[in-house]
């Protein structure tokens, strides 16, 4: 099979491919480590390949493709709605806490894995585009719920402005808050925080 078949074969994969499905497309061990001795194809982590092409380098692209459950959170989240000006050091990901903890466990992207209740999970999940790849992404109201909740293990700094940058917010929407703060159980901080700004 020449590299022309297997880049085609790689981008119905969006650039990434499990060792299952290199095998269910004929490339077997043999080619794949002569792919990767040639420079075209990088293995992300076990048993997982990507094409080596400019999206290679798009770490929203490899999120989405390891992580298709995962939901950003908390930093990576508040860069996203401008809440902070801090480029998080690693991508924050809420799963669930059932999830294999060895998944996480991979050289780049940087990633935290935020570990919570299934019940949980869902409450405030929109989706965003980032590098233009679709992501699943806490909306603000959820966010600013998850800093109060996490507020003794944030950076002080990141904290402060994130909760005044929402307090500012055009789109900020107070009784979604309230709703996510009760099925959150940070009612008392939305109220001792945020209430007092209102």
């Amino acid at each position: 099979m020449d590299t022309e078949s297997v880049k085609k074969i790689f981008d119905t994969h969006d650039g990434i491919m499990r060792t299952k499905e290199l095998s269910e497309c004929g490339i077997y061990y043999k080619l794949l480590c002569q792919l990767m001795q040639d420079g075209y194809v990088e293995k992300i982590r076990y048993g997982y390949y990507q094409w080596q092409d400019d999206r290679s380098f798009s770490e929203a692209a490899t999120i989405a493709k390891l992580f298709p459950d995962a939901i950003l959170c908390m930093e990576t989240a508040l860069q996203y709605y401008g809440y902070t000006d801090r480029t998080p050091a690693a991508w924050c990901l809420a799963v669930d806490k059932n999830s294999t903890k060895s998944r996480f466990d991979i050289d780049y992207p940087a990633i935290k894995p935020f570990y919570m209740q299934a019940k949980l999970l869902e409450i405030g999940v929109e989706s965003c585009t980032i590098e233009d790849i679709s992501m699943k992404i806490y909306d603000r109201e959820r966010v600013i719920c998850d800093c109060l909740r996490q507020m003794n293990k944030m950076d002080v700094e990141i904290y402060n402005k994130a909760i005044q940058a929402y307090i500012k917010d055009p789109k900020k929407n107070i009784p979604r808050l309230m709703i996510y703060a009760k099925k959150l159980r940070t009612e008392k901080k939305v109220r001792t925080t945020i209430g007092v700004w209102l």
